[in-house]
């Protein structure tokens, strides 16, 4: 209990965890060169499933199997393994199934004893024989180069050395070899290492480029910093609380994905490979270097060869998989703390959010809620009938979420530990017992979800009928799934543990484990989806903390322990956005922090800016002072109250960005450069960004300010959001009140909004729409709005109503959005008639347009004047022209052209 308790008070403690000094195959590699590896040019041979070689490193006499592909979304593999008998780890169950379908064959454009140039697509790659060095280049002009600096190293499998015999002396060789590479202690844990040494080093380069990002999760800038005078970037999944800023060391999840961008190309590189991994970052006069060091598994790396910032994000789609679509629910607002106590508590707040017109979606329980910490139970001292409470608060459009971690408490009597045992289902020491580990329960097993097995039986436990109090309004957060251990080296896992019957280090896998719990628990959901749905079932959503390559495709994470500080609102941006350019777009953080007690001013502040994070959550420690958004004064919870209903007039423009992403992988939150990539005075930018092409904000994240200077890109119009006024830039200083952040329209944009206040989303569903539209310099602007029943699969199959309205020349018209290739085409969806658009408001028209006596001629004939009016009823004003009630239909082909009587 006492290790419990401690946990659950102390902050970061930086000297349990271990750096580069601590860990044998860090020391071993960074920094250092690797042997001399060097192609069998007589081995080289091109086909059709791409170019396979020898690669043998010349000092042990050791022959890899290197193999290079190019497939038709853009992007080349590079695989480098040890013959198939050695059976490295390798990740084979992320990749779409289909892959080796889309290789496209390389031109052979020269091969001779020296190097092979190939090209493809838009890649042309050169392949140096002696020393090996693999170069892209993306339209001509040079984009990645692997082990140009030479520090490629790959550690073969070996005996292990025999101990000398008495009288004689160990090589020396030997025992520098063996640098941590056979056992490595670290405070009182004793890695056995019984493979040895499998790490592997590469350095990768971008030639011309001044910028790189993401590899997340880190709490520090979102253009990576140098690290010759720090540690390296790590790859490492951990439970870290109160997690310091500015800083490489890793936390909750990892993506090996670095992207880099200059004027004219967007590039990036992913290593799939779940071992833990350090990465250096320098600038040097000839652009970005870094090197990677991993170690185990094997060489299975991409290169996305863009050219532009979108390209490269379909590109990883592709690959990993796009962001899976959520329920309407999911993107409102949810409130959580650690922990609401008991029923009445529940149905307190729920009213609350009522009595003071606050929406919100969904109520959180923490593991208080549990019968002994035992999940997927309620306490029915606290909760009697959890079944009814769930269904009471269905009544008032809103769901619950209930925590469910991977440890299993060792209990006889709780059935999932006992079936579990049974079926041996569970982690395994390095002796082969099963793994017995400490966390919130006390003495606890963990399922080895990286078992397809297991996998399948623990999604059969969400089940009416086996989560017994649960209905069909609950969904679930994953939490500690790194997986935390609180007697572990660095509150994890041993290494040297077993999965797969014992077959695989966990060293291997560590970062793939929260990974496949998050996949086990989606599928539960689908599982019982599908039960209480049929075919069209029920969208998953499954909060995790921990995350891989590949989390996008299965629900939502957030970033963890942070802290009510003005630094940790700041910190959020840039983490987010490093999420975003990896692939994960569904994220947030914990509005408020999560330790400590926010003052009124950075609460508000906090939901300023959270109404735009994809995930929008509120929640606080078990210590930390009640926090719901009404406890705060009355001009606070003013603020708060206009935050959120922000959001919920929002949700038909996020909603849209959901789809893009979940069919282009396009994400929620875009760096500056993103949307503007030729505009570098954007590239260094970390404390502004863009939601989808149309919104861009700008925090407030220092207590006091009264002004803020905005950067505004280059080659648009803007308008402050709250007033129509144009904003001219590229420096906007703006007077800062209490009341709201700046937030601009991009000119060009057409965003569409719900303004009516509501409940939560099920109570908005009839409301008509408002279009915002924003010209450009052309008076010219378009956007999309995505429909669907909010909750189903049924848009897999059709379901769905997809609208794209323009203006130009005068003209508004509204027209069906043409499905892209491998998207099922729109069958309609039935709750989409009679839905009206009921205000289209515009800003920057020409001044021919902006004036008394312009009507709209809408279809029928029917003309309606346009008059000067606010940007939103909640706030007044009359810098924009306004059409109101043409009750435009939201189904339908239709134009509207606006003229000036004379």
């Amino acid at each position: 209990i006492s290790t419990i308790a401690v946990h659950s008070v102390d902050g970061f403690k930086e000297n349990e965890f271990r750096k580069c000094k601590d860990t044998g195959f860090c020391r071993r590699h960074r920094g250092i060169k690797g042997p001399l590896f060097a192609l069998l040019p007589d081995t080289v041979a091109s086909g059709g499933g791409g170019l396979t070689a020898t690669l043998r490193n010349e000092a042990a006499g050791v022959d890899l199997a290197l193999s290079l592909r190019y497939y038709s979304d853009g992007f080349v593999r590079l695989m480098v393994d040890e013959d198939e008998s050695v059976g490295r780890y390798k990740i084979t169950d992320l990749q779409p199934p289909d892959l080796e379908q889309r290789v496209v064959p390389f031109k052979v454009e020269k091969q001779d004893g020296m190097e092979a140039v190939l090209s493809a697509g838009d890649a042309h790659v050169t392949l140096s024989f002696k020393p090996f060095v693999l170069s892209v280049a993306i339209k001509g002009t040079p984009a990645v180069v692997l082990n140009s600096r030479g520090l490629f190293d790959f550690e073969h499998s070996r005996e292990k050395p025999q101990p000398a015999a008495d009288g004689e002396d160990a090589t020396a060789g030997a025992a520098a070899e063996c640098d941590g590479c056979w056992e490595e202690k670290f405070l009182s844990f004793t890695d056995s290492k019984p493979n040895g040494p499998e790490a592997i080093s590469l350095d990768v380069s971008f030639p011309g480029f001044k910028h790189v990002y993401g590899i997340p999760e880190h709490a520090s800038s979102f253009v990576l910093k140098p690290t010759a005078n720090t540690e390296p970037y790590r790859m490492y999944n951990l439970d870290v609380f109160e997690y310091n800023l500015d800083s490489t060391f890793g936390l909750y999840g990892s993506i090996p994905l670095m992207v880099a961008h200059k004027p004219g190309l967007t590039t990036g590189v992913l290593w799939l490979n779940a071992a833990e991994m350090l990465i250096d970052v320098a600038y040097e006069p000839a652009g970005a270097a870094t090197q990677w060091v991993a170690e185990g598994g094997v060489v299975d790396m991409y290169v996305f060869v863009g050219p532009s910032p979108a390209d490269v994000q379909r590109q990883n789609a592709a690959l990993t998989g796009a962001m899976a679509l959520p329920q309407l629910f999911s993107i409102g607002y949810h409130q959580c703390r650690w922990n609401y106590k008991d029923d009445a508590d529940v149905r307190e707040v729920n009213a609350g959010f009522d009595q003071y017109a606050i929406p919100y979606d969904v109520i959180w329980l923490d593991i208080e809620h549990t019968n002994g910490k035992r999940y997927l139970t309620f306490d029915n001292r606290l909760f009697p009938e959890p079944e009814k409470l769930q269904n009471d608060l269905a009544v008032t459009g809103r769901k619950m979420v209930t925590i469910v971690d991977p440890h299993v408490k060792r209990d006889k009597s709780y059935y999932i530990f006992t079936e579990a045992d049974k079926e041996n289902f569970f982690v395994l020491n390095a002796d082969g017992r099963v793994f017995d580990g400490w966390c919130w329960p006390g003495s606890s097993s963990y399922l080895d979800v990286t078992d397809a097995g297991v996998r399948h039986w623990w999604a059969q436990q969400f089940t009416l009928d086996k989560y017994v109090g649960s209905t069909q309004h609950l969904y679930i957060w994953n939490d500690m799934n790194e997986p935390s251990v609180f007697n572990g080296p660095e509150i994890t896992m041993q290494k040297d543990l077993r999965h797969h019957g014992g077959t695989v280090e966990h060293r291997e896998l560590h970062n793939q484990y929260g990974l496949y719990y998050h996949m086990a628990t989606a599928e539960g959901m689908l599982v019982r989806g599908r039960e209480l749905f049929g075919e069209d079932g029920d969208r998953p959503f499954v909060l995790s903390r921990a995350f891989f390559v590949g989390t996008q495709t299965v629900g939502p994470v957030w970033t963890g322990d942070n802290m009510a500080k003005w630094e940790h609102l700041e910190a959020s941006v840039p983490m987010l956005l490093s999420l975003s350019v990896a692939g994960l777009s569904f994220a947030g953080a914990d509005v408020g922090g999560f330790f400590g007690n926010p003052d009124p001013e950075l609460l508000a502040r906090w939901y300023q800016l959270g109404t735009y994070y994809p995930f929008f959550r509120g929640h606080a420690h078990l210590d930390a002072p009640r926090r719901e958004p009404w406890l705060f004064g009355e001009e606070t919870t003013t603020r708060l109250r206009d935050a959120i209903r922000e959001r919920y007039a929002l949700l038909p423009y996020m909603y849209t960005l959901c789809r893009e992403a979940n069919v282009t992988g396009a994400p929620l939150l875009r760096p500056l450069w993103h949307e503007f990539p030729d505009d570098a005075d954007t590239f260094g930018v970390d404390d502004q960004l863009m939601l989808g092409p149309g919104l861009l904000i700008a925090p407030v994240v220092a207590a006091g300010e009264e002004s803020k200077a905005v950067r505004l890109p280059r080659g648009a119009r803007w308008y402050t959001a709250l007033t129509g006024h144009e904003a001219k830039g590229p420096k906007h200083n703006v007077q800062l009140s209490l009341e709201s952040i700046p937030v601009y329209y991009r000119g060009g944009a057409i965003v569409p909004r719900r303004e009516r206040p509501r409940r939560s989303t099920t109570t908005m569903a009839a409301d008509p729409f408002t279009l915002i539209v924003a010209l450009d310099a052309s008076a010219a602007a378009s956007g999309d709005l995505y429909l669907d029943d909010g909750r189903s699969h049924a848009f897999l199959r059709g379901g769905y109503t997809h609208r794209n309205f323009t203006f130009a020349a005068g003209m508004l018209a509204n027209a069906a959005v043409q499905a892209p290739p491998g998207v099922p085409p729109s069958t309609g969806w039935d709750g989409a008639a009679g839905l009206k658009i009921e205000r289209v408001v515009f800003l920057g028209l020409p001044a021919a347009l902006a004036k008394p006596g312009v009507r709209a001629l809408l279809p029928g004939g029917t003309e309606l004047p346009l008059e000067s009016g606010p940007v939103s009823l909640r706030y007044g004003g009359n810098a924009a022209m306004v059409l109101r009630k043409p009750d435009l239909p939201v189904d339908a082909d239709w134009s509207v052209k606006l003229v000036a009587h004379k």
